[in-house]
C-alpha cells in the first residue's frame, strides 16, 4: 500500500518572516566571507566592502528589533542578549580594524579568518538561542511585522562598524549621525572608484 505523500511546507518568504530574512542574511554573510577569501585585488576590495556593509546593517537591525524582543519576552532573555551583544562588540572592533586595512596587506587574511570564526559562532548562537525563540513565541503575522521592522532599521543603519553602539538606545542616538557619515563616505569612495 502506498502512503500519500505531502509536499514539504515551503519556507516562508524573507519579507514575510524575520527568521527567514535573518537566516538568509547569515547565508549571504558566509558567501561574502568566501568571496573575500578567494579573490584578490579590486575583487577582494569590492567583496570586503559588501561584507562590511551587510554586517554593519544586519547587526544594527538585530540590535534594534530582535534583541529588545528577546530580552523582554524570553526567559533568561537578558543573559542571552548580553552574550550576543558582547560577541557583536568584539566583531565590530575586529571589523573596524579590518575596514582600515588594505585587503592586500599580509595581515588582512589571517585577521579576516579570525573574524569569520567569531561571526560564524555568533550566528549559530543567534539561530539557536534567539531565532528559535522568535519562531516558538510568535505567529506568522508577528514574524512578518518584525521582518518589516528589520528592513526599516536596515534602511537607516550605519554601513560601517561602530563599536560601542550595541543597544537599541545607543543606535537611536548615534545611529542616524553615523549612518549619514557612513553613507557620505560610501558615496565618496564610489565616486573615487574605491567601491563604497
Amino acid at each position: 500500500m502506498v502512503s500519500p505523500t505531502t509536499a514539504p511546507t515551503p519556507a516562508p518568504a524573507p519579507e514575510q518572516d524575520v527568521v527567514a530574512l535573518l537566516m538568509g542574511q547569515h547565508g549571504e554573510i558566509r558567501n561574502l566571507f568566501d568571496e573575500v577569501e578567494q579573490t584578490t585585488g579590486d575583487a577582494r576590495r569590492d567583496a570586503f566592502r559588501r561584507l562590511v556593509r551587510l554586517l554593519a546593517v544586519h547587526e544594527t537591525a538585530e540590535e534594534e528589533v530582535v534583541h529588545p524582543y528577546v530580552k523582554s519576552a524570553v526567559d533568561g532573555g537578558a543573559d542571552i542578549v548580553a552574550d550576543r551583544l558582547a560577541e557583536e562588540n568584539a566583531a565590530k572592533e575586529a571589523l573596524s580594524e579590518l575596514d582600515g586595512m588594505d585587503p592586500e596587506d599580509s595581515a588582512f587574511l589571517p585577521r579576516l579568518l579570525e573574524l569569520r570564526t567569531a561571526v560564524t559562532e555568533h550566528a549559530r548562537a543567534e539561530e539557536r538561542y534567539e531565532f528559535a525563540q522568535l519562531r516558538r513565541l510568535n505567529d506568522a503575522g508577528r514574524l512578518a511585522a518584525m521582518a518589516k521592522a528589520v528592513k526599516a532599521a536596515e534602511a537607516t543603519a550605519p554601513t560601517h562598524p561602530h563599536p560601542g553602539t550595541e543597544t537599541a538606545a545607543k543606535n537611536l542616538v548615534a545611529g542616524p549621525v553615523a549612518a549619514v557619515m557612513d553613507r557620505a563616505r560610501d558615496a565618496i569612495r564610489k565616486v573615487m572608484g574605491k567601491d563604497g
